[in-house]
């Protein structure tokens, strides 16, 4: 290994690295049938949210990863009820 010259570092974007608190997420509404298509497809595939949302046109992976945290979370629970209310 060639030690003469400094290795450089990744950049990493500032913006990038911060994480937005799971309190602050918007709640994403899916239709039934979406919400039916991430069930089955999560039962079969588990957490490859990019596959899931390759099957539901204009989902993203973090839409789709989202609604299933919210979904199964009880942190929103609550945010749930008032939401259906």
């Amino acid at each position: 290994m060639d030690t003469r010259w400094p290795r450089k570092q990744p950049r990493v974007d500032k913006r990038a690295s911060e994480e937005v608190s799971s309190i602050e997420w918007e709640f994403v509404d899916l239709t039934e049938q979406e919400e039916d298509l991430v069930c089955r497809m999560h039962r079969l595939v588990g957490e490859r949210w990019a596959l899931i949302a390759g099957r539901i046109p204009g989902r993203t992976p973090e839409e789709i990863e989202r609604f299933w945290i919210m979904r199964h979370s009880e942190q929103f629970a609550e945010k749930r009820k008032h939401r259906h209310s």
